[in-house]
């Protein structure tokens, strides 16, 4: 079975949110409106959580393959570059129709979630 990227993806934007999140606590505070900081901090916060899900997911695909698994992981990795991706550009460029595709970043996101809840379910 083929080796998937999902730690080494998951490890990488794990360390870009703590880089970006570093950036927004230091460097672009002062420059955003509080709505727009906590859109970049929610931005930072999902990505975080979701580079540790997709490692997660790296993780038990190496232990047990899993075709719903892959597609868990491409889910998850496209819901975190769209939703958190979509927010960040929000925050810092205040373009408010990027906010219309931040919901297919969320949805992309639950269906990642449900398909690791389904693959752990059926393993049982």
């Amino acid at each position: 079975m083929k080796t998937l990227p999902f730690i080494t993806l998951g490890a990488f934007f794990a360390f870009l949110a703590v880089v970006i999140g570093a950036f927004g606590a230091h460097a672009v505070k002062g420059s955003l409106s509080p709505h727009y900081l906590a859109v970049y901090h929610t931005a930072s916060d999902y990505q975080m959580w979701h580079a540790i899900g997709l490692i997660l997911i790296g993780v038990l695909h190496q232990n047990n393959p899993s075709n719903l698994l892959r597609i868990a992981g491409w889910f998850m990795l496209a819901g975190m570059l769209i939703f958190s991706g979509s927010l960040y550009i929000l925050s810092l460029t205040g373009i408010t129709i990027l906010g219309a595709i931040t919901p297919i970043g969320g949805i992309a996101l639950l269906i990642a979630w449900l398909l690791f809840a389904y693959h752990s379910f059926k393993s049982k």
